[in-house]
């Protein structure tokens, strides 16, 4: 199981709106053939890795490993709980049960009543985690929210004041590449108002290789110049705003929300409708704390560059009962979980 997990994680960022999935095939204590579910509309691991056997005699007779309960609808793919009955593989270990109302039980069902032998809850914690985005939006009804920010040793986030139009750095180079990096792995980026007018940001992944993430931008009274990158169409690009007046063109949409009740709750539930797992949050002070105050993130990861301000924008305040600590360089950063 440890090995379909691995395998999953080759997934990342890459199978939305699907789950990671890994899975192996064992014959007399050999792995005879593996796979991993690539991206949404393709063969699911249980295929590839039946796709990988040389030899499909010896699938009568062998043990498959799936880090996620097979499926049991025809989606974009048929049922994986099909092609496992077909090849006759008597024996199935399975991760975790899926939540999506689809599957929920039903593979399970499926394969026991077709005569195989189906084991549950191997490494069941372990498979949950790598799929912590996927089981949040199916069971909360809302995207996995992670917060994202960089502070100073004396724990500011921003100057009062800038010259320029653009970003002011606080940490170092490989903690910038490897924000980039986890924009790749989120299926959306949010950011305010006045971070898009003050740093004029592409939200895009250019420092790693992958998929830029939706951008999602609040706007609530269309303060946001139309020259902006968030507006050059490159990206697919959600705006929430209070004005029913503007129009979506090309991959830029418009929502219309009420900012003076429950913004965070209005937006994640957008974002659900929309279809979005997950989404990381590099806004502003106040866009970061609307969604610590509501209670709506699962998980903040802060950097503490080396960098002094003496004044400025003071960072967020969130809980921190339960952290981990690393370093890149010459950064700190932690990864803070919410249990609530």
């Amino acid at each position: 199981m440890s090995r379909c997990i691995e395998l999953a994680k080759n997934g990342l960022g890459t199978t939305y709106p699907n789950p990671m999935v890994g899975s192996i095939i064992v014959y007399e204590g050999k792995i005879i053939g593996e796979g991993w579910h690539k991206k949404a509309g393709e063969p699911h691991a249980e295929v590839n890795a039946v796709n990988s056997v040389h030899d499909k005699s010896l699938l009568k007779k062998a043990t498959i490993y799936v880090s996620l309960e097979p499926c049991s609808h025809f989606g974009k793919t048929p049922p994986c709980c099909d092609l496992i009955i077909k090849n006759k593989i008597p024996n199935v270990v399975i991760g975790t049960v899926d939540p999506n109302i689809k599957v929920a039980g039903n593979g399970i069902k499926k394969l026991i009543e077709a005569g195989i032998h189906v084991t549950i809850g191997i490494l069941e914690d372990e498979c949950n985690e790598l799929n912590k985005r996927f089981f949040t939006f199916h069971q909360k009804k809302r995207p996995y929210i992670l917060l994202k920010w960089a502070q100073s040793q004396d724990g500011f986030i921003a100057p009062l004041e800038k010259l320029e139009k653009k970003p002011v750095w606080i940490t170092n180079t490989y903690s910038r590449q490897l924000v980039h990096k986890w924009r790749t792995e989120e299926q959306a980026i949010l950011v305010g108002t006045q971070t898009v007018i003050d740093d004029n940001p592409k939200l895009n992944a250019r420092d790693w290789y992958g998929n830029n993430p939706v951008r999602i931008v609040l706007d609530q009274n269309n303060r946001i110049p139309e020259d902006n990158a968030v507006f050059d169409n490159q990206t697919k690009t959600i705006v929430f705003t209070n004005s029913k007046n503007t129009i979506s063109k090309e991959n830029t949409t418009f929502e219309v929300i009420d900012f003076k009740q429950n913004i965070a709750k209005q937006i994640v539930d957008s974002l659900y409708k929309n279809n979005i797992q997950s989404v990381i949050i590099e806004g502003g002070l106040q866009t970061l704390q609307t969604f610590i105050d509501a209670n709506l993130w699962d998980e903040a990861r802060v950097f503490t560059g080396k960098t002094f301000l003496e004044k400025g924008i003071k960072a967020p305040h969130i809980p921190k009962t339960d952290f981990e600590k690393h370093t890149i360089d010459t950064d700190e950063f932690l990864i803070i979980r919410n249990h609530d």
